[in-house]
């Protein structure tokens, strides 16, 4: 007895302690990223009004975050997580508190509003990844610590950043419409500073070994990749896939409030219908991957996502692309859920984290090609860049699910439940 009350008390203080070290700082976190990356493309077009400007900042975004990706995953090796978590919060509130203070004061539209969003999404870009690593690292260490009950911890941090993103989007058009530039920087200032004061000191504990140099890393992923073949099909087809959705994404407040004369807020709402819909999505195709094997479900989704994508380039109402968006989302989802089962199945443990890093790159690669392209088009022509872009993902998917028939690796073992990592 005295032992199930001293065991009941321990975990009730790892509880405790995980709710206030982990989950608090990584809530705010997942809060206060999500709203930065969909509201301050909406900024940019609110503050600009130009949709060429819009896709630059969607670019300026993401290519930081690319390049961003090692160099934070190096910084945490050697500084910790808990110090770079902080520090990478700390800088994000500040940039945004001294936007809001610059925007305020300047006039809407002129050359110094631009420089100031432009440098904003550039800036919170790098400061996002930087605290994303960090938060993950922190939840790694923290699912060690918890020993067999490590699948509670990592599903806890899943529903956060699940939750984040179906509330960030919706909530960054509501106060960008109702109350303006001003009060969402604030929001998002608000959250950063809140992630950075709740987090406290981790044990980080990593490996002993020194950390693989970044360029040796890529290079032991790609040597992986190419002696997986049914990965690298899978790999290259979604790059693909990621650029038509990737500049649906950066058109759509373009193509909303301008092409379509709807709200900021309305803009939120169709990537928080999106992400439903690929949360449901995702739990369907676990159980359908487990019935009928990894081939049927994934080509069921491209099947959708291509159809899908097609449909929405012809489409000129607000309802019917939401509709259409929240369809795409969630074949994207049941497609990722493939890409994580065979990724697992397939890749040695000794190379799985290069070979993470680099799939993780080829599979962002396509978005800030996406704000080039939104940059490049004259508004008038987006339709037409977006009936492009589903062409050549249908040609793309259609074309890596034929070469995937052929391969033994999505059908063997198709009954076989492993982790989705």
């Amino acid at each position: 007895m005295t032992d199930l009350i001293t065991g009941g008390h321990r975990h009730a203080r790892h509880t405790t302690a995980l709710l206030r070290g982990v989950y608090l700082p990584r809530s705010m976190d997942a809060g206060g990223s999500a709203m930065t990356t969909y509201g301050i493309p909406l900024l940019v077009l609110a503050t600009t009004n130009s949709a060429a400007l819009t896709g630059i900042a969607f670019a300026l975004e993401w290519i930081p975050r690319l390049a961003a990706f090692a160099v934070a995953g190096a910084m945490v090796d050697r500084y910790g997580a808990t110090r770079v978590f902080r520090l990478a919060s700390a800088a994000r509130a500040t940039m945004v508190l001294a936007a809001a203070l610059a925007l305020a004061q300047l006039s809407s539209g002129g050359t110094s509003t631009t420089i100031t969003v432009m440098l904003l999404a550039s800036g919170t870009g790098v400061l996002t990844e930087f605290s994303y690593i960090a938060a993950e690292t922190a939840g790694g260490t923290a699912s060690r610590d918890a020993g067999d009950r490590a699948h509670r911890v990592q599903s806890v941090l899943l529903g956060i950043d699940q939750i984040a993103t179906l509330a960030g989007p919706a909530l960054a058009g509501l106060l960008l419409q109702w109350a303006g530039a001003t009060a969402l920087l604030i929001v998002i200032a608000a959250f950063s500073l809140l992630a950075a004061v709740l987090t406290t000191r981790h044990h980080d504990k990593g490996d002993t070994a020194a950390p693989e140099p970044v360029l040796r890393g890529l290079r032991t992923g790609w040597s992986t990749l190419r002696s997986l073949p049914a990965l690298g099909w899978l790999v290259t087809g979604l790059a693909v896939s990621n650029l038509a959705t990737g500049l649906l994404q950066a058109a759509a407040p373009v193509i909303v409030v301008q092409q379509m004369g709807r709200s900021t807020a309305d803009v939120g709402l169709i990537w928080s219908v999106a992400a439903i819909a690929s949360l449901g999505a995702v739990a369907t195709c676990r159980w359908a991957i487990d019935r009928f094997g990894l081939w049927p479900v994934g080509a069921l989704c491209a099947t959708i996502a291509a159809s899908a994508c097609l449909a929405v380039s012809l489409t000129h109402t607000y309802h019917a692309y939401l509709v259409l968006i929240a369809i795409l989302m969630a074949a994207e989802g049941g497609m990722t859920v493939v890409l994580r089962t065979l990724r697992s199945h397939l890749v040695p443990a000794p190379v799985f984290g290069s070979t993470l890093a680099l799939t993780v790159l080829l599979l962002l690669a396509p978005f800030p090609v996406a704000g080039v392209l939104v940059a490049a088009a004259p508004p008038a022509l987006l339709g037409h860049a977006i009936t492009a872009c589903a062409v050549l993902q249908a040609l793309g998917l259609g074309l890596t699910f034929t070469r995937l028939r052929t391969l033994p690796a999505l059908h063997t073992g198709q009954r076989r439940k492993g982790p989705a990592v």
